[in-house]
């Protein structure tokens, strides 16, 4: 292997192959495997301290308002390190040491780190159960993979904030399976129609309010995939979350309890707003499909180059 993987992976993760295949392969709830000390050490303490500052990154969430969620996803942009990193995650070695690690054979890295890169999270924060979009933007490749690098020194499975996984949110028999986000831990899971996953509220103890909940988010494609696997092209699918169960009839709303009322109900508004604007957006390309159709051979060339500006100006 060439030496950024000798050096930037811990050899025991190498080491320990087919054992951490053996975890992976089992669906529990599906696939998925934590390694701890997944870095070598001095890499990892590097790349929590080049971590760009919460304001360097886009901190707006999906309609568009500031929150407590910063995100930067060019992380070549960063220092060092994090050049370190961009080089070691597209090697043709590392890429084939996750496919040993996964089963999942030809994996590529994605230069556009859409919606990846350094990922940070404030107290308030946190993340419905969803399944995620499973073509890339550009290329149409097929989303594999989700590999989550920690960069948390301390925390707690009690502040919030630690990976969920899930049957299925949608069920009254889901189950939770929960990965503290720890120091440079890497949680590595498939992504299909039923891997759920998100997290609960981050509510770090009154001495800890300044904890942030720092990773590093990698995703990985395929050109092809199995065809049981297979699904129409679709963007991030959320499910919200349910009523806390102590809401129950005859219960008295604490000021706490009505806070958490509106938290649930203008998640539920931002996501339906989300799917309004979607549905907005489709069809006035629609509209526009059909003026052109309708336009002659010139229209038509018109609108092909104006879909094409769109699909590769980012």
């Amino acid at each position: 292997m060439p030496a950024t993987v000798d050096h930037l992976i811990d050899s025991r993760v190498r080491a320990q192959t087919p054992e951490i295949a053996a975890r992976f392969a089992r669906r529990e709830p599906f696939r998925h495997v934590v390694i701890d000390d997944f870095l070598a050490a001095p890499f990892a303490n590097r790349l929590l301290a080049e971590f760009p500052p919460f304001e360097r990154g886009n901190a707006r969430n999906e309609a568009g308002e500031l929150g407590s969620k910063s995100t930067v996803e060019r992380i070549r942009e960063l220092g060092s390190s994090y050049s370190e990193l961009d080089d070691l995650i597209q090697s043709r070695a590392f890429l084939d040491l996750v496919g040993r690690l996964t089963g999942i054979d030809d994996l590529l890295y994605d230069p556009w780190y859409f919606g990846g890169g350094t990922h940070e999270n404030r107290a308030g924060q946190d993340l419905d159960p969803h399944v995620d979009f499973n073509r890339h933007p550009i290329e149409n490749w097929h989303r594999r993979l989700n590999l989550i690098v920690y960069l948390n020194p301390e925390w707690e499975d009690t502040w919030g904030g630690s990976l969920e996984l899930h049957t299925d949110p949608r069920s009254p028999a889901n189950r939770i399976e929960l990965v503290t986000p720890l120091f440079n831990r890497c949680v590595i899971f498939e992504t299909t129609e039923t891997s759920w996953h998100g997290f609960s509220r981050i509510a770090p103890p009154a001495d800890r309010q300044a904890a942030s909940r720092r990773s590093i988010a990698l995703y990985f494609y395929t050109r092809e995939r199995p065809a049981e696997e297979l699904a129409d092209t679709h963007s991030t699918i959320y499910v919200d979350r349910p009523l806390p169960e102590h809401f129950k009839p005859g219960s008295v709303l604490t000021e706490a309890d009505i806070e958490e009322l509106r938290i649930l109900l203008a998640r539920r508004d931002q996501h339906n707003q989300r799917l309004y604007r979607d549905i907005t957006r489709l069809t006035a390309e629609l509209e526009q499909a059909r003026g052109a159709l309708n336009a002659g051979r010139l229209g038509r060339l018109r609108y092909f180059a104006q879909r094409l500006r769109q699909r590769f100006g980012r």
